[in-house]
């Protein structure tokens, strides 16, 4: 049996620590999505093309991790990737009470869909895109926490921003 992992997100920017978690989800799963969230509630800074094409980027020394876009409710796409796994990640405590409460609301709309929650690495497990996205904005380096075409694409948006 073939086991198949979603891992979703914003991904806005895909960040160091979202791809130390895909690399070990890819160790642990046959397959992984990474299934960018168009996110109607939000504003991202990248539109949903660009942040798959940058993930598509990052991610693809993994044969077996996919990455593509998607507004669909969560558990009919993971249906349509016929997956039975949603992958997501605890930073820290304050995670946990919402993302047991989705895992929870998924398990109440499929309850033939797992959620597996999995922490970073230590090295990581202080990054989010929000705050890659603020230190960028605010010409801080953030090479340290993101792939170089990740740096460059935040680099022109703020360069955009600027003029």
């Amino acid at each position: 049996m073939t086991v198949i992992a979603v891992y979703p997100g914003t991904f806005d920017p895909i960040t160091n620590g979202h791809s130390d978690l895909v690399q070990r989800a890819a160790g642990l799963f046959d397959r992984v999505v990474v299934a960018i969230a168009a996110n109607p509630g939000k504003t991202p800074m990248f539109d949903l093309d660009h942040r798959v094409a940058l993930a598509e980027q990052v991610l693809s020394r993994f044969d077996n991790v996919e990455v593509c876009g998607f507004s669909d409710l969560l558990v009919n796409f993971v249906h349509s990737r016929q997956a039975k796994v949603i992958l997501r990640g605890l930073r820290a405590v304050s995670d946990f009470e919402y993302e047991m409460q989705l895992a929870s609301m998924n398990r109440h709309l499929d309850h033939t869909v797992e959620t597996v929650f999995m922490t970073p690495s230590e090295e990581t497990s202080f990054i989010s895109a929000s705050l890659v996205k603020e230190i960028a904005l605010h010409g801080g380096d953030v090479s340290p926490f993101v792939h170089k075409s990740i740096v460059d694409a935040l680099n022109t948006v703020k360069h955009k921003i600027s003029t």
